[in-house]
Formats: structure tokens, C-alpha cells, sequence
């Protein structure tokens, strides 16, 4: 199902369901006393309502950081595999034919096996740190013939251990366990308090509460929906793609 359309569905039922509880709340509920609970109620309100504004933005910035850090990551990890192969073109051969061939195969593997593997949410296959290796390997065993040569061979085992951490980065953010349970839960009890607290208050025309209880639940399952998507950086609403291979594969390929 579309994403958009997902969140929709959700925040309709929300408010469907809050707004119903909302008409049975007043039909059923004594009215003596809930215009007088409106400033103690109020006052609770407030902070409740409060915390939860600001640990959703909190959370929501933190994703958003990590959505951040995932594409630059990407750009950084593919720009530093390009950088290999081409330090490599000064190298004596076979290091020479042999790091193009390796980065090339590296950056096929990164776009066409791992990040299907992320998308899925699967284990990332060992391939990638094979071919790592390889170019460690191949790097390590050039002996440089000029200071020309020792340069770029420098250079390489720069973009090298760059290439490493940007592989790391994305590994550790690919396997880890976006928002921890005991955020959600906090999250789930604030929500339920916040909505429930306005069931409380009095004074107003039944239509007017209907539609502000509504909203407020609304508002929050949309900010909760967009938690859920984006806790992940490479699945569900965020979905960091692999454009930055597709840029390094074409230059490694020309």
C-alpha cells in the first residue's frame, strides 16, 4: 500500500475512533463538575501535552538526522571507492588492473546484492568484505617505483580506510534497532494520555469537542506514523537509495 496513503488510513481511524468515544464520553458522562475539572484539568494537560511535543520532536529530529548521515554516508562511501580506482590508474601493474576490477565488482555488489539485502531488511552478505579485502590486498602489495607512485599509493590507502568506515556506518545503521522499546513506549502512554485528557474537560458544544479530540489524535498518529518510517534509513518512508553507486559504477565504467 502506497505510504501516503497508509498514514491516511491511519489518521482517519484515529479520529474516527476518538471522535466516536468522544460523542459516547458526553452522552454518558455526568456533566455536573467537568466545567469546574477545566483548570486542574488544564494545568495536567499541559504538561502532559507538553512532554510529548517535545520528545516527538525530539525523535523526529533524531531520524531525520540519521536519514541525513545514511545519504551522506552513501556519497561519501561511493565517492571514496572512485577515489581508490582512480589513485590506482598511476600504479605499476597487475595492482593496477587488478584494484579497477575489484572497486568495479565492490560497487556492483554494494548496489545489486547488499542493498536489496538492507531494503528487506536481510543480513548483509560477507561479499562486500571479501572484496575489501581483495583491495587491501592489492593496494598493500604494490611496491611504488617513484615518489610519483608512493603519492598515489598513499592517496589510495586513504580513500581506502575511508571507504571502510562509510561500509561500517551504513552496516551499523542498516542492523540496528531504530527507536527502542522503551521510547515507543513512552511515546504509545503519552500519546493515550494526551488524547484522553481532553474527554475530562467541559464547556464546549459536543460538535467543537468531537472535532479537537479528533485532531489531536490525528495529529499525534501522524507524528507516530512518521516515527515508524523513519527508524529505518533504508526501508519503509525514508528508503535511502543506492543513487550515489549508480553515479561511482558509471565513472568506474567510462
Amino acid at each position: 500500500m502506497n505510504i501516503y496513503v497508509s498514514g491516511a488510513l491511519w489518521m482517519l481511524g484515529a479520529a474516527v475512533v476518538t471522535g466516536v468515544v468522544a460523542v459516547l464520553a458526553r452522552r454518558y458522562q455526568e456533566a455536573e463538575g467537568r466545567v469546574s475539572n477545566n483548570e486542574a484539568a488544564g494545568h495536567v494537560f499541559t504538561i502532559v501535552g507538553g512532554l510529548q511535543a517535545v520528545l516527538l520532536a525530539f525523535v523526529l529530529i533524531s531520524l531525520f538526522d540519521g536519514v541525513s548521515s545514511a545519504e551522506t554516508g552513501a556519497k561519501t562511501e561511493a565517492n571514496a571507492l572512485v577515489a581508490v580506482s582512480w589513485a590506482a590508474d598511476s600504479l605499476p601493474e597487475p595492482a593496477r588492473s587488478q584494484i579497477h576490477k575489484v572497486a568495479k565488482d565492490y560497487g556492483d555488489t554494494v548496489r545489486d546484492v547488499e542493498w536489496p539485502q538492507m531494503h528487506a531488511d536481510q543480513q548483509v552478505s560477507s561479499d562486500g568484505d571479501k572484496q575489501l579485502d581483495a583491495l587491501h590486498k592489492s593496494i598493500a602489495a604494490v611496491t611504488p617505483e617513484n615518489d610519483a607512485q608512493k603519492q598515489r599509493l598513499d592517496d589510495a590507502n586513504t580513500s581506502l580506510k575511508a571507504l571502510y568506515e562509510a561500509r561500517q556506518d551504513r552496516l551499523d545503521a542498516a542492523n540496528g534497532n531504530g527507536v527502542s522499546t522503551v521510547v515507543w513506549i513512552a511515546l504509545i502512554v503519552g500519546a493515550v494520555l494526551s488524547v484522553t485528557f481532553p474527554y475530562v474537560f467541559g464547556g464546549t458544544k459536543t460538535r467543537t469537542h468531537v472535532f479537537i479530540v479528533a485532531s489531536l489524535a490525528a495529529t499525534i498518529t501522524l507524528m507516530l506514523f512518521a516515527i515508524y518510517q523513519l527508524q529505518d534509513p533504508y526501508t519503509g518512508g525514508a528508503e535511502v537509495g543506492p543513487d550515489a553507486f549508480d553515479a561511482a559504477i558509471d565513472r568506474l565504467t567510462r
